[in-house]
């Protein structure tokens, strides 16, 4: 697996190698939500009211982002999941 945003991880994705992408994951409590960005990919940025929803939004915005990335067809994204709060590790 080589990880989106070392140098040529698009020339690889575009042969079909898996990419790894660091996703940090917070919660937002005055809003309710948990929040999910990327410090590899520009233009990660998810909410979801739970874990699983926001798996979900965080699995469709990396292929659509990644896929504009690499000109057409994604390979396997693997999202490597960062909680920032010592709560949200612990679940």
């Amino acid at each position: 697996m080589y990880r989106v945003g070392y140098p040529g991880w698009k020339v690889l994705a575009r042969h079909g190698f898996p990419v790894k992408v660091r996703v940090e994951i917070a919660r937002d409590d005055e809003a309710g939500v948990f929040l999910a960005s990327s410090p590899d990919l520009r233009g990660l940025h998810v909410e979801g009211e739970t874990l699983d929803e926001l798996h979900r939004e965080i699995r469709s915005a990396l292929l659509a982002l990644v896929e504009l990335q690499v000109d057409g067809r994604a390979p396997e994204i693997i999202p490597q999941l960062e909680f920032r709060d010592a709560a949200l590790r612990a679940s």
